[in-house]
């Protein structure tokens, strides 16, 4: 009898039928029944829990709640095979859904599914670069991004290729699940873990630990909100592990500490820098082989507590800023069963300075003779025939492995002194360079409106323009400077920590409301060694106009800066935005467009 009905009829059905299932799961709450419900149990009892303690409470549960209630992605993976193999293109709750298995349907900026993978520590090898090479031919758009998760995405995947690009991952010995939606993401490490000098720990069985740890464990899934988790080893790249929910650093704990002396990890917590917050120093230490009931434990309070209600504060970070460290600590430490050691900064050993660009160009590894080199990639971006012809050099001149960094490049590793010569010359055949500009080589983009919906700008394509314009109009700049641009408040390209960040806005140019692509600029931001949230200095400039903009900021920095060795960060703190921002405008490149 189905046949009989009209499309609009059937999705009337749908509907009911899932409102029907979410009232069974609530106990009847949604039909008015009073008959108690039963107690949750299995792995998903503890979000369940949650979501009634929410409704109990007198709050409204989100839409995402109510579609993880209806029907679980993980459930309801069978029938979300067969629609997509029908070319059916998903409804807003199963394009929610997809995402628990690493597919986004980016209708309306794509009629087509985004692909984002999970690799731990963001380490490859080559034939698995290459493998994935292959699967974007044969189900998408032949070429692949790197995100700022050291992690990469493949785009323009066709519905019904949607399942078998996922199998075409397995057989690679990779995954994409749970990499999307309110679920934790692709766990970073250290780039160079294991070829460092100045690492205390390699980050490596870390990540690769906490990545099985994950998959292997489904209430861990289906958080109020997504969640990042990053370990950093010490050594000399930066991993960005402040703008995480829960970073771990390696730290060197000294005699006369509460603790034994020796290689501790440091727990931080709260980062979110789209949210204009930075994870802090919780004073908890612990042995690197306790880092994953830690995170178990911190995620579970979380999941009990985090706001189901309202998506703009659901992140853990809200947690922390209504409860304080203090309380939100007692509750991991009623979890775990136990205290956490904690110890003054005093008796921590001061983190070793690290290198803004190590993932540029070579640089000597601790195995004597070896080297590792940093690959530019045009804001991420790589075409099959690219990635093949870069898998090649991994086996042939180096130790095959591909390893991705959060700056959107990647790493050759273990080439030895006498092949670095090849792997230079072997990159730049393939359009790819090894060396950058001072603006080039900080460049960070996310996906921006060409295929995300929330984007207000194309970023991708605005970056380059601004690494052209500047490359070209201010040849006398020699310090590396980061330039972010993302795209909306989502921030996936962290704009708040670039020495210079730009997010997406429509700029009203006509009495009309007519619009054009622009940004707000923010300036200041910093991470590693100095992480700061940048300062707002202009709204709404228009995208035409920014490479200008950026140019008078830089020429204004090289105009007053204190001495060779003052960073535009330190420039920008010293001076303040106002004062900065009218000597930018008083650049004769500015005073000339106005």
């Amino acid at each position: 009898m189905a046949d009989d009905f009209n499309a609009e009829q059937k999705r009337y059905l749908e509907g009911f039928a899932s409102g029907i299932a979410a009232a069974r799961l609530t106990g009847g709450l949604a039909l008015g029944q009073s008959a108690p419900a039963a107690e949750p149990v299995g792995p998903d009892a503890i979000h369940i829990k949650a979501q009634e303690a929410a409704v109990k409470a007198g709050g409204k549960l989100a839409e995402q709640e109510k579609w993880k209630r209806a029907e679980n992605p993980f459930d309801g993976h069978n029938r979300l095979i067969k629609e997509a193999a029908e070319g059916r293109q998903p409804k807003p709750e199963d394009n929610f859904r997809w995402r628990y298995h690493g597919l986004f349907w980016l209708s309306p900026a794509s009629s087509d599914f985004m692909c984002r993978l999970r690799i731990p520590n963001g380490i490859l090898q080559h034939w698995q670069f290459a493998g994935i090479a292959d699967l974007a031919d044969a189900h998408g758009g032949g070429y692949s991004h790197v995100t700022t998760r050291a992690n990469l995405q493949v785009r323009e995947i066709r519905v019904e290729h949607g399942q078998p690009f996922l199998d075409g991952l397995i057989d690679l010995g990779l995954t994409a699940r749970g990499s999307g939606a309110d679920n934790i993401r692709n766990v970073t490490g250290s780039p160079v873990a294991g070829i460092d000098a100045q690492e205390l720990l390699d980050t490596r069985p870390l990540a690769r630990s906490w990545h099985s740890w994950i998959l292997n464990d489904r209430s861990l899934y289906g958080l109020p909100r997504k969640f990042n988790v990053a370990f950093d080893g010490g050594g000399v790249m930066p991993v960005l592990e402040e703008t995480n929910d829960i970073g771990f650093q390696a730290v060197e704990v000294l005699e006369g500490a509460a603790v034994a002396p020796g290689v501790w990890m440091r727990l931080v917590l709260g980062g979110i820098s789209g949210h204009r917050d930075l994870a802090r120093d919780t004073g908890v230490v612990l042995k690197p082989e306790d880092c994953n009931k830690v995170a178990d434990a911190i995620l579970r309070v979380f999941i009990k507590n985090g706001d189901r209600t309202n998506r703009n504060k659901s992140r853990m970070k809200y947690v922390l800023d209504a409860w304080g460290f203090d309380k939100y600590l007692a509750a991991v430490e009623d979890e775990l069963g136990y205290k956490l050691d904690r110890v003054d900064p005093a008796h921590v050993a001061p983190r070793k300075p690290m290198e803004r660009f190590a993932h540029v160009g070579v640089h000597a590894q601790v195995q004597p003779g070896h080297n590792w080199v940093g690959v530019i990639l045009p804001v991420g971006k790589m075409t099959s025939d690219q990635m093949r012809g870069l898998a090649r050099i991994a086996s042939e001149c180096g130790d095959g492995a591909i390893r991705l960094t959060v700056w959107q490049n990647f790493l050759f590793s273990g080439v030895p002194d006498a092949k670095v010569s090849e792997v230079e010359a072997r990159v730049e055949a393939l359009g790819l360079t090894t060396q950058a500009s001072s603006i080039r080589a900080g460049l960070v983009a996310c996906t921006g409106s060409r295929g995300c919906k929330f984007a207000a700008s194309d970023t991708k394509g605005h970056a380059l323009q601004i690494a052209d314009y500047i490359e070209a109009n201010l040849k006398e700049l020699d310090v590396p400077v980061n330039v972010h641009l993302t795209g909306c408040h989502h921030s996936c390209a962290q704009h708040y920590i670039g020495d210079i960040g730009l997010i997406g806005a429509k700029v009203v140019v006509s009495e009309e409301g007519d619009t054009v692509e622009g940004y707000d600029i923010v300036v200041g931001g910093g991470f590693g060694d100095n992480p700061k949230i940048g300062t707002e200095i202009w709204k709404a400039v228009k995208a035409e106009d920014c490479p200008g903009r950026i140019e008078a900021l830089l020429r204004a920095y090289l105009a007053s800066r204190q001495g060779m060795t003052e960073s535009f960060q330190a420039f920008t703190a010293r001076t303040g935005p106002e004062s900065l921002r009218n000597l930018a405008e008083e650049q004769p490149v500015l005073k000339a467009a106005a």
